[in-house]
């Protein structure tokens, strides 16, 4: 059994494998055309993948990547897919976001979609204003609960979360003493109502006069840089990794096989923000042991630290295998839980996710 890894870029979907010597090299490249925001792998058949496009919809390849259909083709279904993700309960339900903000979801493995419209039921999703011109208010994160199907989370940039526990009828805002710029929303697998979540800091760099973009209240409440937990299923928050002096994060990623270890790419500032300094991100990767009580900073490369650490990979057999691509598309590995790094000698197109498999 084989570690392979599938990349989400700008250039398609990319495989790599090693070839027996340490070396990583592409085996596929798929939907070429594609800006590709987020892949999913089905856990229980590694060969097959969804890919979210950014206007295409949702494609799937059923060979590892080496091939790709769009399974509802001349049918109803979404269009800017920002996230995907499979459905922990039924492997053939698929769930979409979009931009603009939107929610999909898929009984069939993507031949039929229908939209939940009920997301704008929630008065404040109508208020969220994304603050670049370019980029329209999105869902960024669908999760579903794994202990029950009908919970979903939803992670909005910029306008905080929301939660359904009716299988996406109704809606509730979860804004409580959180940043507004969720990212990544990661449920613990023994306790569910246990989250941790990734931000984009946007209410500690002040961001709109200390206006949240959801209209819900002053920036202030949001007391944290980038990384917040909750225990209470998103009723509320506390921020965590206080002691790293970093407000922008976009992976969240849990060890698969000790909850109790978390993994995230933290930088300074906002991504237009970090051509302006010399150390581009000044990003620093960190760990928590203790289930996000206390958090290390890792030491990386120098262009993990100028291009930030995008996606994260954890090797499922071998949890000490990891895997960090670099916004740029610079791939580093790990062969000690993340305690030091070198380069892989692989250069993509600009990433936005990675998922490590075996095969």
């Amino acid at each position: 059994m084989g570690t392979m890894l599938y990349i989400a870029t700008a250039e398609g979907v990319v495989t790599l494998k090693p070839d027996g010597s340490g070396a990583w090299s592409v085996g596929h490249q798929g939907l070429k055309s594609w800006d590709i925001n987020q892949i999913a792998v089905e856990p229980s058949a590694p060969g097959r993948v969804y890919a979210g496009t950014r206007g295409d919809g949702v494609w799937r390849s059923d060979d590892f990547g080496e091939t790709w259909v769009k399974p509802n083709r001349g049918r109803l279904g979404p269009g800017k897919v920002k996230c995907v993700t499979i459905d922990p309960h039924d492997s053939d339900t698929i769930w979409a976001g979009t931009e603009p903000i939107g929610v999909w979801v898929s009984r069939d493995a993507g031949e039929n979609w229908s939209s939940l419209d009920s997301v704008w039921d929630v008065p404040e999703v109508a208020k969220v204003d994304y603050p670049v011109a370019a980029v329209e208010p999105h869902v960024r994160d669908v999760v579903i609960d794994p202990k029950d199907p009908n919970t979903i989370y939803l992670a909005l940039q910029v306008g905080h979360m929301l939660k359904s526990t009716d299988g996406g009828k109704t809606w509730k805002l979860l804004n409580k003493s959180v940043d507004a710029d969720a990212h990544t929303i990661v449920p613990r697998p023994d306790d569910p109502s246990h989250l941790y979540l990734s931000t984009g800091g946007h209410s500690s760099r002040g961001h709109d006069s200390g206006t949240d973009p959801a209209g819900m209240g002053p920036a202030e409440n949001a007391q944290g840089n980038a990384l917040y937990e909750s225990r209470d299923g998103g009723e509320s928050w506390s921020p965590m990794a206080m002691n790293i002096d970093r407000e922008y994060a976009i992976p969240m990623v849990m060890h698969p096989k000790d909850p109790n270890i978390l993994y995230s790419s933290l930088a300074t500032g906002s991504p237009g923000s970090w051509r302006k300094h010399p150390d581009g991100a000044q990003t620093t990767l960190v760990r928590s042991r203790d289930g996000g009580a206390s958090w290390q900073a890792l030491e990386g490369d120098r262009e993990i630290t100028l291009n930030y650490g995008e996606a994260i990979a954890i090797d499922p057999q071998e949890p000490d295998n990891m895997f960090v691509l670099t916004r740029k598309g610079q791939l580093f590995g790990s062969t000690d839980a993340g305690d030091s790094w070198k380069s892989l000698g692989v250069q993509v197109a600009e990433v936005s996710n990675m998922e490590a498999v075996n095969v």
